[in-house]
């Protein structure tokens, strides 16, 4: 049999907000869609409504910016508090040039702006932070959908990053329950018998990323449902996909 793949947008989510039940919300709208979850199964979660849910919300009305903060927003011609929101969001600044600030966040993740944005915030003032601890985020929902469905599954949260040296965006994994983020391929031999030494696949990346065909930005399809790729089942951390410092190059 050849190998296939299926990957179906959940669509009837409503606009997700504080303390909403987003387990509870999903198997509804499969319900609506006259499908349910298998064990096997593959859930993808926008970052975005995993972060309302949590009230990963901030008002810039808030923000007092400081002078570091204004400096930068001068030169670039940026909400002040916006930059001072991303800062304390970091860690590391990595770059700051071209009205960008590429950073390390806490729990490791480089990327523009510290993953904060305010699209789909309903609200100018308001900004959505990235999930405190994704991982916990998926293993509390893929815990409440084995309660509810009694299925075995993996989650994925996932998130929209830029890629040096490539240019476009891509869905990215940042938090994962129940699947490997990584296919360790060596020791293994390719077709011509030559054994592998340093291939390592980032397959929540890869699954991520093939969700993120059916989750345009300015659509309402925040979650994907993907069956048929066999991963496997492990209690592991997106973490797993940050190269560590020490074979960083580029650090």
């Amino acid at each position: 049999m050849m190998p296939s793949l299926t990957l179906t947008g959940i669509e009837g989510l409503p606009m997700v907000k504080r303390g909403d039940d987003l387990a509870g919300l999903i198997v509804g709208a499969l319900a609506a869609m006259s499908m349910q979850l298998q064990n096997g199964d593959i859930l993808t979660v926008c970052q975005k409504i995993v972060s309302k849910a949590e009230g990963r919300l901030v008002s810039l009305k808030e923000i007092e910016p400081s002078p570091l903060a204004q400096q930068f927003a001068a030169r670039w011609d940026k909400d002040p508090r916006e930059v001072e929101l991303v800062m304390r969001q970091t860690i590391r600044i990595v770059r700051m040039d071209n009205a960008v600030l590429i950073v390390e966040t806490g729990p490791g993740w480089v990327c523009a702006n510290a993953g904060i944005d305010q699209s789909n915030s309903l609200s100018d003032d308001i900004a959505i932070l990235l999930p405190e601890d994704a991982d916990a985020s998926a293993a509390r929902i893929r815990g409440e959908l084995k309660q509810m469905t009694g299925a075995e599954v993996a989650v994925l949260i996932t998130d929209t990053f830029g890629r040096p040296w490539r240019d476009g965006l891509t869905e990215v994994c940042i938090g994962i329950a129940g699947m490997d983020p990584l296919q360790d391929m060596r020791g293994t031999t390719d077709l011509g018998g030559r054994e592998l030494h340093h291939t390592v696949i980032a397959v929540a990346d890869e699954v991520a990323a093939a969700a993120g065909l059916l989750m345009p930005k300015a659509g309402a399809v925040p979650a994907v449902l993907i069956r048929g790729y066999q991963f496997k089942s492990a209690e592991a951390s997106a973490k797993a996909l940050i190269r560590p410092a020490a074979s960083d190059l580029f650090r």
